[in-house]
């Protein structure tokens, strides 16, 4: 009777195991990321197209599309953004196009506009700083078709985010300088048809912008006639002798066309030409080159540490006599004083606890940026998962802080993990609300509402603040980790230091490699950010990452030995300086980039970018020290434990 229950049991989990991987095997069939699912449209499917926001490399102010006086819909509707979204200044609305799927049209009249002094002026300050329209239609962004964009492959389509407002010039024989609008789109629309249903995929949404002086005869009403833009007299624009003036008192007639053209392209393949990069040669030799440069250096460190270690721990071993110890000299002769209690351990403790919670959202976004779910398709996505990854890891921070600050003998976790939730946070907000002040004094769209101000305090003092205290509570009733060697109660004298072992230049030099590993993808990442285009090579960033903790570790470690050799055992904030002293070379190249890279005028501008790279250069600041002193602990422990201590 026991064995037939066992064989019924046996049955039905059986069932149940196979119904389970069957659930799996179709969640998985049938999962998409967000906002990436593919959608077939039928021919005379009504097609959404969304307008974003206004951009500009020139003021990195973006503005909502609706604050200029374009054509508006009957009704303007916002489409649900993502807390990535909202910081990145992206306002997502209903445009007044009508698109019809494979369905083509020609010289639409979109809206007739009057400028007043006003909106002339808006327009003129919008095309003197270059501002881009930006345009998304099934979640592809508008681009601008340029030819020939790298002198090497002059056969290959490039393709620029956005079209220009308008643009600024001269009439033949004129010296004045004249604002002129785009006011015609003739948009193309690339299809993947499948042949079996007949149905379409958008691959590929690109516009060709005209500035064009429509003219029409008599007044002006719903079905008037161009004459410069009429599709039954076949006088269509493909160029403008005349072109559209930006002056008040002038009227703007707005129109598009549509075309449609089906292409080879899949879907899943539709974003390879959006992030084609022009030098992108260039990008894998140097990125290369500097991965040879590193890693040759990292293994001629690494053979030299291994072989003078081996042979200073087999010297200090074989030691008999006791006066053969006294006349020894290096780094076993302060092993009474290695493991002292630092001075202010108690920031240091918060310092790394920071540092690990950088480490870990840093990893684990770039894990998810290789798996694909944080493709240029998911807009906002990255910044997104950043935040939310730094709010979870505040686990881990408290954990790490509080476990240090037992070794360092303290005994009140709460005040480390009080300091640990708090201070990097609230420097990074103070920068952050100065910033987003100036923004709002601009009436930028990039200005984060009260809203999402309530949500990012939420997400601070709700969730990462509690999983700080949860993590240092943790942390703290772990039982400390005993020092491989005793503390004299006497600090032992440091005799004076050679002029290249003085602290200040030891952490200066030892930043330069770390910084060196990097220097080279930072250029692309700040190309990213600041002129608006795609990064999408995750997997390199990740080796570059790799490479960056593994210079960090050895470099750190190296100058610790050096500075024990010459037995100065002040070690553990030094250790946490000199790696992260690679966030000062890379603020002062931030600042290059700024001044040979960008076009930025503007004082608010030149402000926020210095705003955002100073928060960006603190945080690599507590993640390379981070990184640089758990390496010297571990470094410090194992060479103290492996010799003989009388």
């Amino acid at each position: 009777m026991g064995m037939v229950e066992l064989r019924r049991v046996s049955e039905t989990s059986r069932s149940a195991i196979v119904l389970i991987i069957l659930l799996f095997v179709h969640v998985a069939h049938s999962f998409y990321l967000p906002g990436v699912a593919p959608q077939d449209f039928e021919k005379g499917d009504e097609l959404k197209v969304k307008v974003n926001k206004l951009s500009s490399i020139k003021t990195q102010l973006p503005y909502s599309y609706y604050s200029l006086p374009f054509c508006q819909p009957k009704k303007i509707v916002d489409s649900t953004e993502n807390l990535g979204e909202v910081l990145r200044g992206d306002r997502i609305e209903n445009a007044p196009y009508s698109f019809k799927m494979r369905e083509a049209q020609m010289c639409n009249v979109l809206c007739r506009v009057t400028l007043d002094d006003k909106t002339a002026k808006a327009f003129k300050e919008k095309i003197d700083d270059e501002y881009r329209v930006n345009m998304i239609l099934d979640n592809l962004p508008l681009v601008v078709p340029i030819e020939g964009g790298a002198l090497s492959s002059p056969d290959i389509v490039y393709y620029q985010l956005g079209y220009h407002v308008g643009l600024k010039g001269q009439y033949a024989g004129s010296k004045e300088q004249k604002f002129f609008m785009h006011n015609h789109l003739a948009f193309t629309v690339r299809y993947h048809r499948d042949v079996q249903t007949d149905s379409a995929r958008i691959v590929g949404f690109e516009v060709k912008p005209y500035s064009i002086k429509h003219e029409y005869d008599g007044k002006w009403s719903e079905k008037t006639r161009l004459t410069t833009c009429d599709p039954h007299t076949k006088r269509l624009v493909v160029s403008s002798s005349t072109p559209q003036e930006v002056e008040a008192k002038k009227e703007i007639i707005f129109t598009y066309d549509v075309i449609f053209q089906e292409s080879e392209v899949k879907w899943a393949s539709r974003w390879d030409a959006y992030l084609l990069m022009n030098d992108n040669q260039i990008h894998w030799f140097s990125v290369v080159n500097s991965l040879m440069i590193v890693l040759f250096l990292s293994g001629m460190v690494a053979m030299i540490m291994l072989r003078t270690l081996y042979r200073d721990i087999s010297r200090y071993n074989e030691l008999e006599t006791q006066e053969e110890a006294q006349e020894e000299t290096g780094w076993k002769l302060v092993h009474g004083d290695v493991f002292r209690i630092p001075t202010n351990s108690d920031l240091l403790c918060v310092y790394v606890g920071t540092g690990v919670q950088c480490l870990g959202m840093v990893f684990v976004t770039m894990i998810f940026a290789m798996l694909g779910f944080l493709s240029p398709s998911n807009r906002g996505g990255l910044m997104t998962a950043m935040l939310l990854l730094w709010v979870f890891m505040g686990l881990f921070a408290g954990y790490a802080s509080s476990r240090l600050y037992k070794i360092f003998k303290g005994t009140e976790w709460k005040r480390i993990a009080f300091r640990t939730a708090f201070l990097f946070p609230a420097v990074v907000s103070a920068i952050f609300f100065v910033l987003n002040a100036l923004i709002w004094g601009q009436k930028s769209s990039g200005a984060v509402p009260f809203g999402t101000m309530f949500a990012l305090i939420f997400l601070w003092f709700g969730i990462s603040v509690p999983l700080v205290f949860v993590g240092a509570y943790l942390g703290f009733k772990k039982p400390a980790v005993d020092d491989p060697v005793k503390t004299n109660k006497i600090p032992r004298q440091i005799p004076e230091q050679a002029w290249y072992m003085n602290p200040v230049f030891s952490i200066l030099i030892g930043g330069i490699l770390p910084f060196g590993a990097v220097f080279i993808e930072l250029f692309f990442i700040l190309t990213s950010i600041w002129l608006n285009q795609f990064y999408y090579i995750f997997g390199l960033l990740f080796l570059v990452f790799v490479i960056l903790i593994v210079t960090c570790a050895e470099i750190t470690v190296v100058l610790c030995y050096f500075q024990l050799c010459s037995e100065d055992y002040l070690w553990w904030w030094r250790s946490y300086l000199t790696s992260g002293s690679s966030a000062l070379y890379l603020f002062l190249y931030a600042a290059f980039y700024f001044y040979t890279k960008l076009q930025i005028t503007k004082l608010v501008s030149a402000m926020l970018y210095f705003g955002y790279m100073l928060i960006a250069s603190y945080a690599f600041f507590v993640l390379t020290g981070t990184i640089g002193f758990y390496a010297c602990l571990w470094f410090t422990r194992l060479i103290y434990s492996s010799v003989k201590i009388d």
